[in-house]
């Protein structure tokens, strides 16, 4: 069992770990697979994979943000959502946006840093 912790180095590790990033990217191509039609609906999915319940309106509120911030930037730079979204796991499937999928690896990288994932009450 861990305890709930505030340190940096554990945020530090498990944002920039190989096998987070991997795990992240599975996520997200399965919340384009599965997670429905619209952004609300993959990132609700997602959520409840990660929390087992699901997100409250502000939670929902920010991933939204942080989805559209970093899909606004990959689109503009494609060789760094080509990276982010296939450094780990390889090609995306046929059919995905790089940039999509790439800003949707960042929100699963997101939520599996979250407390509620990384320890258990």
């Amino acid at each position: 069992r861990r305890i709930t912790t505030n340190t940096p180095l554990q945020a530090l590790v498990t944002l920039n770990d190989p096998v987070y990033i991997e795990a992240a990217q599975a996520l997200a191509r399965r919340m384009v697979k599965e997670g429905g039609p619209t952004t609300e609906s993959r990132l609700s999915f997602a959520f409840r994979q990660i929390a087992l319940r699901p997100p409250s309106p502000g939670e929902s509120d920010q991933l939204a943000k942080l989805f559209r911030r970093r899909h606004d930037f990959y689109r503009a730079a494609p060789d760094a959502a080509r990276e982010m979204a296939t450094s780990e796991l390889g090609p995306i499937p046929d059919g995905m946006d790089v940039a999509e999928l790439a800003a949707y690896t960042n929100v699963c990288n997101v939520l599996l840093n979250l407390d509620e994932f990384l320890t258990r009450g």
